[in-house]
């Protein structure tokens, strides 16, 4: 037995098995619905139920509050029809003709660009295409059925090999390896891309990227994809660390004013007393975009990094008038099985 799942204000529908959570039966029907981490950790892919009843699975308390719950929103990736459903969700897309493949790959680079910030380059297949979107993700196969995700840095168009910038997370099993134990030629094996968080290249709005810490992986993929396609409008990038080791590829950034016309990097360190020198901006970076917009109502963002910065961004940009549907977020988050 299946229930039928409609979408507003698309109209969209889909049918969904009880077994199911709602977001896998989205995918399955080609439809690319919001989401993120996949396990009720990030809360990308919070929807409002219009009508019906879902059950849920566990899921973090900071994904869903108690408040969100009041308001009847719920996680599409914890979700379980137990009546036909109605559900209010934005930014719904057909996932078109770029399929989800499991392939594998061969280390080809490893290079420590910050002291907690490596940037691991993997070879793909020679005989498989791998298409994705700029911003998306993969997940890295790893025994036992373990998945980590991680963002795809480098743009779609040079696709032979895929870019990674992975942060060594204090007792996490996989970034470990990757610091201490990888190395050139081992082979992986991934599924992807994933992911709603991508550029939507129809859209006019002027864009704001935000990024915090490796939340600059996908933003760069965004970047280097409009420089590459000769995208014309006008797009500011802040990127915010704590210390400028975390600016780890600050120059790159930097080069991209003279590449792409229209385009402004904005630095901000969280950290004033760790660079006395530092003459750029300081404080939390999503502060900085307030501090230079007043009105945020004609914007598209692309936000990536921490939740707590995601949930700031979200909260406060919709104050300045951004619409709920112009803030696409990708959260790097710990999961209920920890994405380390």
């Amino acid at each position: 037995m299946s229930f039928q799942v409609t979408l507003q204000p698309s109209g969209l529908a889909f049918s969904a098995p009880p077994e199911n959570n709602l977001l896998d039966s989205a995918l399955h029907a080609d439809l690319l619905v919001p989401h993120g981490c996949r396990d009720g950790a990030c809360g990308a892919c919070k929807a409002r139920v219009v009508s019906g009843d879902v059950t849920l699975e566990r899921y973090a308390e900071n994904a869903l509050s108690a408040a969100d719950r009041a308001k009847g929103l719920t996680l599409l990736c914890r979700a379980h029809p137990t009546s036909d459903v109605v559900l209010e969700v934005n930014n719904v897309q057909r996932t078109g003709d770029i399929p989800i493949k499991k392939l594998p790959c061969r280390v080809q680079r490893l290079e420590k660009v910050a002291p907690d910030v490596m940037l691991l380059d993997i070879k793909l297949p020679a005989s498989e295409q791998f298409r994705f979107r700029a911003g998306q993700y993969v997940d890295f196969l790893l025994a036992g059925g373990k998945r980590r995700s991680f963002s795809i840095a480098n743009a779609p168009h040079d696709a032979d090999h895929l870019e990674f910038h992975i942060r060594l997370v204090p007792g996490g099993e996989f970034t470990a390896h990757v610091f201490e134990k990888m190395k050139e030629k081992d082979i992986l094996r991934l599924e992807g891309p994933l992911g709603s968080f991508f550029l939507r290249e129809d859209d006019p709005r002027p864009i704001i990227l935000l990024g915090g810490g490796t939340g600059f992986a996908p933003l760069k993929s965004i970047v280097e994809h409009a420089i590459h396609t000769g995208f014309d409008r006008p797009m500011a990038l802040y990127w915010g660390s704590r210390d400028r080791a975390g600016l780890y590829l600050e120059a790159l950034a930097r080069s991209w004013e003279g590449q792409l016309p229209g385009f402004k990097f904005i630095p901000v360190l969280s950290d004033s007393l760790a660079e006395e020198t530092w003459p750029g901006r300081r404080g939390l970076v999503h502060q900085a975009v307030l501090e230079d917009f007043a009105d945020l109502s004609g914007h598209r963002v692309y936000a990536c990094g921490a939740p707590i910065m995601i949930d700031a961004a979200r909260q406060d940009f919709s104050l300045r008038g951004l619409p709920d549907e112009a803030f696409l977020a990708d959260s790097f988050t710990f999961s209920a099985n920890p994405n380390s």
